[in-house]
């Protein structure tokens, strides 16, 4: 199968909003080239992660300082439209940004790729992850765990969900401090699964995902099986929110922060109670909005966490 490799060329503190554009758009792999990321790494040569580094990278003649690439792939049949959407939600949310966040050139190059090309391609960026005692895995990489860690194995060709972005991390790290074996969890948006997966890896008792995108469900099932947790998992094609029997004792949502708003009237009727909602995707500019919008059903903030140009949020029931 064709296709085609759309760059874009940004900043460092605009590379997630342009990738996060792009996993709009694409089922198959978004990758961020930041040699800033390289330099970091260069000052601990001896951690753990050193030898799963694309040395190709180090030599990126686009990568140069101040210069980080964002590549995604898309299929050829579809690729001028995509592309054309890809950029002018990049340029929106540039301009949404009031100048607060540096955007670079954003200029684009494409060119046309064989299918296991990208798919190699994209592997070799993708490492073990430490999200407190989660160890998001590639499932084609062998990892011994430390004592006391729990391993989520993630075949992530397909859909979005890997835990190198912040958005990801800051859930995986947050619910750790809200799960017990009683839990019931709800991951709105599973795309890879990763959420709900590291929920039942946590000690949670049962996991529902769900997902508008087919691609993402597919996905979610395989890694539910990869991890062994498929018996306790409930990944369903569909808005589960349109469904009140199920609640949960904690909920995730890693999506923007206008879908987060959209659905601030819907979401307290599938959590119980004394339930713990999880919000992250969201960027400073719509931080007081989402906050408003969950207020105004309800909801307070008990905690706030920030990486990067990103947000997440802890929230339960005023008086909770």
């Amino acid at each position: 199968m064709k296709f085609v490799e759309l760059t874009v060329h940004t900043t460092t503190e605009a590379s997630e909003i342009v990738a996060d554009v792009m996993w709009n758009y694409t089922s198959y792999g978004v990758s961020i080239s930041d040699i800033a990321d390289v330099i970091a790494l260069q000052k601990n040569k001896d951690g753990l992660y050193w030898d799963y580094m694309d040395e190709s990278l180090t030599g990126d003649a686009g990568a140069r300082a101040g210069d980080v690439l964002v590549k995604c792939c898309v299929a050829a049949d579809i690729a001028e439209e995509t592309c054309r959407d890809i950029l002018r939600d990049i340029r929106e949310a540039k301009e949404r940004s009031g100048g607060e966040i540096p955007f670079g050139t954003l200029e684009d190059v494409k060119r046309e790729v064989d299918g296991d090309e990208w798919r190699d391609i994209w592997k070799k960026h993708f490492r073990p992850i430490h999200l407190g005692r989660i160890v998001v895995v590639p499932e084609w990489i062998d990892y011994a765990p430390a004592p006391g860690e729990e391993v989520v194995l993630l075949d992530s060709n397909m859909a979005f969900g890997t835990g190198e972005h912040e958005t990801t991390s800051m859930c995986v790290e947050l619910m750790q401090a809200y799960i017990t074996p009683e839990s019931v969890c709800i991951d709105v948006g599973c795309g890879s699964g990763i959420l709900g997966i590291s929920a039942l890896k946590s000690g949670a008792k049962k996991a529902y995902l769900t997902d508008i995108d087919y691609v993402a469900v597919s996905s979610a099932k395989h890694n539910c099986e990869l991890n062994g947790v498929e018996d306790r998992a409930v990944v369903a094609h569909s808005d589960l929110l349109q469904d009140a029997e199920i609640v949960g004792d904690v909920m995730f949502a890693n999506i923007t922060g206008e879908i987060l708003v959209r659905l601030a009237p819907s979401i307290p009727k599938n959590l119980k109670g004394d339930g713990v909602l999880i919000l992250s995707g969201i960027i400073e500019s719509r931080l007081a909005m989402v906050r408003e919008a969950y207020a105004a059903v309800g909801m307070q903030v008990v905690r706030e966490t920030r990486k990067g140009e990103w947000f997440a949020l802890v929230l339960r029931r005023k008086g909770e």
